[in-house]
């Protein structure tokens, strides 16, 4: 990677919609040269795709937790087991193995509160790996890059 493929990436984090013509004005480059770039990131998995930012308050979503959760065993076993069992539910729109002293960081998007507590109750504490469950509160994102 050179300056010019580390500028069309800063370029498409900000938007990946852009056209190729005013990416390649942006960097400096022509408009060919900066499509090859690009089809050479995509072809490396440099660039694994591409996303639309939807606004949350306009498809239901309310309220935002980071969840950490403790296992009441550290084995592989129990790991793949949690990993498993959130795999596929809605609200964790993220999940994280992490160190110290809780194992996974969720990320949960619902409703409002009292969706959130239904999930809590029926998806967290019916899981038999989870000992301790930590919900920390998304009060507002100043900065989110994602």
């Amino acid at each position: 990677m050179d300056k010019f493929d580390e500028r069309i990436l800063r370029e498409l984090r900000a938007n990946g919609r852009i056209a190729n013509v005013e990416l390649a004005e942006r960097v400096g480059l022509s408009a060919s040269a900066t499509l090859r770039r690009v089809q050479e990131l995509e072809k490396q998995g440099v660039i694994s795709g591409y996303k639309a930012l939807v606004n949350k308050s306009a498809v239901g979503i309310g309220f935002i937790a980071y969840v950490s959760i403790g296992l009441a065993s550290h084995s592989k076993k129990a790991q793949l087991e949690f990993e498993q069992h959130v795999q596929f539910v809605d609200e964790v729109v993220e999940c994280h193995n992490i160190t110290g002293a809780n194992e996974y960081m969720l990320r949960v998007e619902t409703a409002d509160l009292p969706a959130y507590k239904r999930f809590h109750a029926d998806v967290l504490g019916e899981c038999k790996q989870v000992n301790a469950i930590t919900t920390m509160v998304v009060m507002g994102s100043p900065k989110d890059d994602r």
